[in-house]
């Protein structure tokens, strides 16, 4: 109850900022059209050397900048912590994957399904994305004075990204956030050898463990009390540097996100339960749209947990041994909707930024989204928090791009409910492709009506 109650207060925070940072934006930028030109184009100055000014374009003390700092040093917080984010959710995601008492033909089964449902989910969304970016509809007009900043992709050949991923010096590959995919590479080898040496490896994963909670109260803190205020600041100076550009693609992404989430409930989930099971999918739908609805309006899968157990049990005909496993393991590692989420928003924050999002670049976005949903750690907005690991891991870290995050951070309300949606119900669809294939799953109970 208490975490559901502190998901509502920073939603209700995450709102009054983004309403906040929208109205102080609009005022700005109706002032500053009012003065540039004018008599009174140098109050506009010293309003913007207050508040707006970037202090590392400036070779003086030409501004204070306070948005500026405040939002940098909210961005600055986040990649402190990316790297043993990375390497301590994984690793311990991996660990408790992989111990033996959970081994077994269910586990490879359902871990199998679950690596299926992130592949279709994510080259989906990716397509959905793609579409929607060559549609012009996640492009901003950038002012010419900002088109310096850029970031532009230059080809290489894709095979050197397999190459770079193993480091040849793992200190190295930790000191920056530029190469997360070998810290994700680390991340895998760490939690399965610790694994492989059972109780031996105790000591250091109690350690991992540690810092790991050290870093879910960090982001917490950093999320709950600063996110607010930096989101505010953030919102604002983009409006009254930027003017109105990005209002529209940043609409565009909460209705895409949306409606490619549940188009994506609504086919493959009964799809697969048919050609695995050669079951009605109808049912299927019928019977956890509750689960869904549950879901979207608690935004919470832990929450959903007794539900979907019941519904599975008692309506869709899965056994209670598989059950058991199935569902409680989904609500760790199952975040295809999450990478859903990451795909869409890679290509907006990209698009919107001047990026030529391509192919390659989803591909890419894919494997590290999938790679960090599996580990990603039990914190309010965690999701959306982890689009800043897949961002660094692409190297998008000009300052047009953390608009674009501080966007998707501060709207991810509403597509959040349809993305949790799609995580509870993949539970609900693996739970009855398993018990299906170990011959516990009770038909008559599923086509009951």
């Amino acid at each position: 109850m208490s975490l559901q109650k502190k998901k509502s207060s920073i939603v209700k925070k995450m709102i009054i900022s983004v309403a906040a940072g929208f109205a102080v934006g609009f005022l700005c930028l109706l002032l500053k059209s009012m003065l540039m030109g004018t008599d009174g184009e140098g109050v506009w100055k010293v309003v913007d050397a207050i508040f707006f000014q970037d202090i590392t374009a400036t070779k003086s003390i030409e501004g204070i900048g306070l948005f500026y700092i405040i939002g940098q040093l909210f961005m600055h917080g986040l990649q402190m912590m990316i790297v043993p984010l990375v390497l301590c959710s994984l690793s311990l995601a991996l660990c408790s994957l992989a111990d033996p008492k959970k081994l077994g033909k269910i586990a490879g089964k359902t871990f199998i399904t679950y690596l299926s449902f992130y592949v279709i989910a994510a080259a989906l969304a990716g397509a959905g994305a793609y579409f929607v970016k060559s549609m012009g509809w996640f492009s901003v007009n950038l002012p010419a004075q900002q088109a310096q900043e850029i970031v532009t992709m230059e080809g290489y050949n894709p095979l050197v990204t397999v190459v770079n991923a193993v480091p040849s010096n793992m200190i190295n590959a930790m000191s920056t956030n530029t190469t997360i995919l070998s810290v994700v590479v680390i991340a895998i080898v760490l939690g399965l050898c610790i694994t492989k040496m059972g109780k031996k490896a105790d000591p250091i994963k109690n350690v991992i463990q540690n810092l790991n909670d050290i870093v879910q109260m960090f982001l917490d803190f950093l999320i709950n009390k600063i996110a607010p205020i930096a989101i505010f600041c953030m919102i604002s100076r983009a409006l009254a540097v930027y003017g109105y550009e990005y209002i529209s693609p940043t609409l565009v992404w909460i209705a895409s996100t949306i409606v490619i989430c549940l188009v994506l409930v609504c086919t493959i989930y009964p799809i697969g339960v048919f050609l695995t099971t050669g079951l009605n999918p109808i049912t299927f739908l019928k019977k956890t749209a509750k689960i869904g609805l549950f879901a979207a309006a608690t935004n919470s899968s832990a929450a959903t947990l007794p539900l979907n157990t019941k519904t599975c049990i008692n309506e869709l005909g899965c056994s209670e041994e598989v059950t058991s496993f199935v569902l409680p393991t989904g609500m760790t590692i199952n975040m295809n909707g999450t990478t859903a989420m990451h795909m869409i928003a890679i290509t907006f924050i990209g698009t919107a930024a001047g990026i030529d999002v391509t192919p390659m670049t989803l591909i890419l976005t894919a494997f590290l989204s999938i790679c960090t949903a599996v580990g990603t750690p039990a914190i309010p907005v965690a999701g959306t928090t982890m689009v800043y690991v897949v961002m660094m891991g692409l190297g998008f870290n000009s300052e047009l791009c953390m608009i674009g995050y501080s966007l998707v951070l501060a709207m991810n309300y509403l597509p959040g409910m349809a993305v949790i949606t799609l995580n509870v119900v993949g539970d609900a669809a693996t739970n009855v492709i398993v018990s299906h294939k170990e011959g516990a799953l009770n038909k008559e109970i599923y086509n009951k009506k």
